[in-house]
């Protein structure tokens, strides 16, 4: 019993100390430690490009006529002129 609670100890240090270590030396993505320690920005960082985007067509419809003809639309509702 002994030595599968130490095995099991010995396990979860190990995998708790390799979490740390896939922290780029806690500077971040992008950047790494240098040689006195810093955090130095690394020489090639992937950036996106720019964006574009082309322009939609432009759609005239016209529009639908709501009221029969000597009537017009106001106050909600169709209303003799």
């Amino acid at each position: 019993m002994k030595y599968l609670l130490a095995a099991v100890v010995l396990a979860s240090t190990v995998v708790g100390f390799s979490e740390v270590a896939s922290a780029a030396g806690g500077c971040g993505p992008g950047w790494y430690r240098g040689p006195y320690g810093g955090c130095r920005r690394a020489a090639v960082v992937v950036r996106p490009g720019p964006v574009v985007v082309a322009p939609a067509p432009v759609v005239v419809v016209p529009r639908a006529r709501v009221c029969p003809y000597g009537f017009r639309w106001w106050g909600g509702r169709c209303r003799p002129i």
